[in-house]
């Protein structure tokens, strides 16, 4: 999966401008990148907001979606609402699935393990799966602030990464599980564009050192104004530099002893 932001929607991460300005590397544009995704996957569908480009990028709010489809599909979303599923490639019990629903669009890949009693908690169907579950999640935490972030994400159980975008709003939701079993990445494009993905060579070859694995038991919201744990939401998060010879530029720490918050 591959999401891609402008500064528009999303500031990129100081800390991952740093990294990128201390080492030099090369970079790609945000729209190689997508069409570098779409190229070297055969099954990919590539969602559009705003703009008529065929990656979106030339109106205020500018994103582009990506993921492996059963064939290749490219969409223009309006206001429709839909929905597709997919194996994974790293696991096969894993599925990466995309929705659009009341103009929030989500990519999800992993499996919750606590899907049935969450459906409940949302009142939904019994076939509502993962990507329609957080979809619903992220409307609960929008609808009814102050409601806090960290215990929407807290309550999810089972391996997991996730974008959320808020057409409405937006508004950008990023999260990883606590154990950071599906892999997760973003990075900055040449252009300043902010990626998440789920294949570290891909962003390497388009963000350079401006790179990093998304820190697990962590989620990123520009409504909140930036990165939290949403295991221990009161303490910092810190960017190591990573050493020269790694591929990261740097390295996102949770400060402190790890205490579980209540997801009561």
């Amino acid at each position: 999966m591959l999401g891609v932001f402008s500064s528009s929607i999303v500031s990129p991460p100081e800390e991952l401008v740093a990294a990128g300005s201390r080492t030099p590397s090369p970079k790609i544009t945000a729209s190689a990148l997508v069409n570098r995704f779409v190229e070297t996957n055969a099954s990919a569908v590539s969602v559009q907001v705003g703009g008529p480009s065929p990656v979106g990028l030339h109106s205020p709010q500018r994103v582009t979606v990506t993921a492996q489809w059963s064939q290749p599909r490219f969409y223009d979303v309006g206001t429709a609402d839909l929905q597709a599923t997919t194996q994974s490639p790293f696991l096969d019990l894993w599925c990466e699935s995309f929705a659009v629903k009341d103009e929030i669009f989500c990519l999800f890949e992993g499996a919750l393990d606590n899907l049935g009693s969450l459906r409940q908690q949302y009142g939904l169907a019994k076939s509502a799966n993962e990507v329609i579950l957080v979809i619903e999640a992220y409307k609960a935490l929008r609808d009814r602030a102050p409601y806090p972030p960290n215990h929407v994400v807290g309550h999810l159980n089972g391996n997991f990464a996730f974008v959320v975008f808020d057409k409405s709003t937006s508004t950008l939701f990023v999260a990883s599980d606590q154990y950071g079993k599906v892999p997760l990445y973003w990075g900055i494009t040449a252009d300043g564009y902010v990626a998440f993905a789920d294949d570290a060579d891909l962003l390497k070859g388009a963000c350079g050192k401006s790179l990093a694995s998304f820190p697990q038991g962590c989620f990123f919201s520009t409504a909140v104004g930036g990165l939290r744990s949403y295991e221990n939401p009161n303490h910092k998060i810190t960017a190591v530099p990573a050493a020269e010879e790694e591929i990261w530029g740097a390295t996102f720490k949770v400060e402190g002893p790890t205490i579980v918050a209540a997801r009561e």
